[in-house]
């Protein structure tokens, strides 16, 4: 039997390493910290509440049977989370051959605070605050333009790996994100928040990118 341990007060390389070591509690705690990003990120790819409780425990089962293999050197532990994530939701919804009218990534679902990290309270509401501006004028794109963004940020595809997943012109996909971009920067024209890349997720994606 092991001896009562805080697993609250480890850091996140901690857990992995106990994770590594078969402690239940750790992997649990770890759960507790990121379980709702892998939620909410996972949900805008696959627009599934009940897929995406499934995928987010998989998630979760994955860092069990791997946490040896984790490298804090190459990146932090919510990093690999969320590429772990997003690699396994977007090959879920490759298997279904997902169509834009029925996964329309729902932006509004994702909590406004998940993710941000700031000093201070002070900001962190004012990060919290321009995240919100940002999911209000990602309301107002159509769904599969929203659809392809969030394959874009959230998914890290390509462009041709977004027209190969929705099974759609490569072409089609290239105009859904310039005009998404073009609406959002119409959109949030007077807000300054747009130049920081804390929150101007979409664009960060780099248009060009085709392979």
């Amino acid at each position: 039997m092991r001896p009562f341990a805080d697993y609250s007060t480890f850091d996140d390389e901690r857990l992995i390493s106990l994770i590594a070591q078969l402690h239940e509690q750790a992997l649990a705690q770890l759960y507790d910290r990121y379980g709702r990003l892998v939620f909410s990120l996972v949900l805008m790819i696959v627009d599934d509440r009940a897929t995406a409780e499934e995928i987010t425990l998989d998630v979760f089962m994955r860092v069990w049977q791997k946490a040896a293999s984790y490298r804090a050197e190459r990146a932090r532990v919510s990093t690999w989370l969320t590429h772990i994530a997003r690699h396994h939701a977007i090959d879920v919804l490759r298997r279904r051959s997902a169509r834009p009218d029925h996964y329309a990534a729902r932006w509004d679902e994702l909590t406004p605070g998940v993710g941000l990290t700031a000093e201070n309270p002070q900001e962190s509401a004012e990060l919290s605050q321009r995240r919100e501006r940002v999911h209000a004028a990602l309301a107002q794109l159509p769904p599969d333009q929203k659809q392809a963004l969030a394959l874009a940020y959230f998914g890290g595809l390509t462009q041709r790996q977004i027209a190969e997943t929705l099974r759609q012109p490569l072409g089609t996909i290239k105009t859904r994100l310039r005009l998404a971009m073009q609406k959002l920067r119409n959109i949030l024209q007077d807000e300054r928040e747009l130049q920081d890349t804390s929150v101007e997720a979409p664009a960060a994606y780099n248009m060009s990118k085709e392979d």
